[in-house]
């Protein structure tokens, strides 16, 4: 059992949070001490304005506000703990029980929400970034540290493996230039797609960092990963760019098909060794998956597959299909329905093209895995678990794979909104999402970490 993650985000389309402004609300939570709901409701806005893009620019490097709401959280930590204290003294009727534990809850869940998460994401996208760092690296670090976030809390599903693959087009890097020209260097050569391989396509940037061992201890994954991304300086200045996009698609893995390897570590890509002449090439393709192709080796003998005899994964069938198909000039999003529903079994899929960064595409059959997609701050979450997108968003969509399978379009444009989600069936038929599709998530990050 295995883990998918996916991150597609647009630009804030609100402005980054006052900092006095948001000391005075917490001020302003810890005047209604003696009114729990009053100070929860106060808190859970200052969570919503923490969150995404803005949040993360009112945080970083701003060292004298995240002191300042320390230490207000601190105080209003010591006011939970009053409040606990006088339900557990008892005395109360079961209906006053069952009403405080309800607010203590509330109250206890926001302050979580805000000191593990919002600050947190704000302190590890500081580190990736760096000092002085502008909108685009702090958008895409962000993007980056979502996948990181979630990859951690999907581990249960399979640890053996895990890879985030990240997409950054609108760099405006000279891509001719001597210098960057050396930091692609035999990065770009290598057919297996090891970790730190990096490919250009229609002036988009590729980039993979992977991370593979037999053994490990929970965690071990995401850390070897944040030091590759840290560490990558031709990443750092594709983020640069103030309009910089960056994208994301992840994994961890369970490993079924396709010994434990870099080369089999999820996503891969469209890659294959010399084809035919009379096969035209078409865009370059990454892809994940959850379940087993269970007619993998018949599908690539079919479409004549040219795959490195070092990748054994079945995943390897789904980027190289979608480009096949996309080579005849159809959409990729019609290119990726006729090949997920070429695939025999049960499975959660994602994937996404160059020639087209700014869509995700989402598709699942079958009774045995799970997708959901959350409804982030101006940002869709993926995600094989709830788990998974909670930390973002508390409203998600969960795909159905058992009426004969679905397919999802995220569009970046509308990232957040049920606008920028369409949906079929495996057959092409129209499946419109509605507000009846939206689900409030009943577990929090708090639930989660405990």
């Amino acid at each position: 059992m295995c883990g998918i993650i996916g991150v597609l985000s647009r630009r804030p389309t609100r402005p980054v949070p006052d900092s006095d402004d948001l000391v005075a609300r917490l001020d302003a939570a810890l005047g209604r001490r003696d009114d729990v709901p009053a100070a929860t409701r106060h808190l859970t806005e200052i969570d919503a304005l923490l969150r995404g893009v803005p949040g993360v620019v009112a945080l970083a490097d701003q060292h004298e506000t995240v002191t300042s709401i320390v230490a207000r959280l601190d105080q209003l930590d010591a006011i939970a703990d009053t409040f606990d204290a006088a339900l557990e003294a008892g005395g109360h009727d079961p209906e006053t029980v069952e009403l405080m534990s309800a607010r203590s809850l509330a109250l206890r869940d926001v302050l979580w929400a805000i000191r593990h998460d919002r600050l947190r994401t704000a302190r590890e996208v500081g580190a990736l970034a760096g000092r002085d760092a502008g909108i685009g690296s702090l958008s895409g670090y962000l993007a980056i540290q979502q996948a990181f976030s979630a990859l951690d809390r999907l581990e249960v599903r399979g640890r053996d493996s895990a890879g985030i693959h990240v997409f950054v087009s609108e760099h405006g890097l000279d891509l001719d230039e001597p210098t960057v020209q050396a930091a692609l260097g035999d990065r770009a050569q290598d057919p297996t797609y090891p970790s730190g391989s990096v490919r250009v396509s229609d002036g988009v940037l590729s980039f993979v960092y992977k991370a593979a061992a037999e053994i490990g201890e929970l965690g071990d994954n995401t850390r070897a990963l944040r030091a590759a991304v840290a560490g990558d300086e031709l990443l750092r200045r594709a983020l640069a760019g103030p309009d910089a996009k960056t994208s994301v698609l992840g994994h961890t893995r369970w490993a079924s098909v396709g010994i434990i390897s870099e080369p089999n570590t999820h996503p891969l890509n469209s890659d294959e060794m010399e084809t035919s002449p009379s096969i035209e090439r078409g865009p370059y393709v990454v892809g994940a998956l959850n379940g087993d192709v269970d007619n993998h080796a018949d599908l690539r003998v079919a479409h004549q597959l040219r795959i490195h005899t070092h990748i054994t994964t079945d995943a390897k069938v789904i980027p190289t299909m979608v480009s096949r198909h996309a080579a005849s000039g159809i959409p990729v999003a019609e290119a990726f329905r006729r090949t997920v529903s070429a695939f025999e079994g049960s499975v959660a899929v994602a994937a996404m093209s160059a020639d087209a960064p700014d869509t995700m595409l989402l598709a699942l059959r079958g009774s045995g895995q799970g997708l959901y997609v959350g409804l982030a701050d101006d940002c869709f979450i993926a995600a094989s678990e709830p788990y998974g997108v909670v930390e973002e968003t508390n409203e998600y969509i969960r795909m159905d794979g058992e009426s004969g399978g679905e397919v999802i379009v995220l569009d970046a444009a509308n990232a957040g909104e049920r606008a920028g989600i369409g949906r079929i069936s495996y057959d092409g038929g129209d499946l419109p999402v509605t507000d009846d599709d939206i689900v409030t998530a009943e577990v929090t990050t708090r639930d989660i970490d405990r």
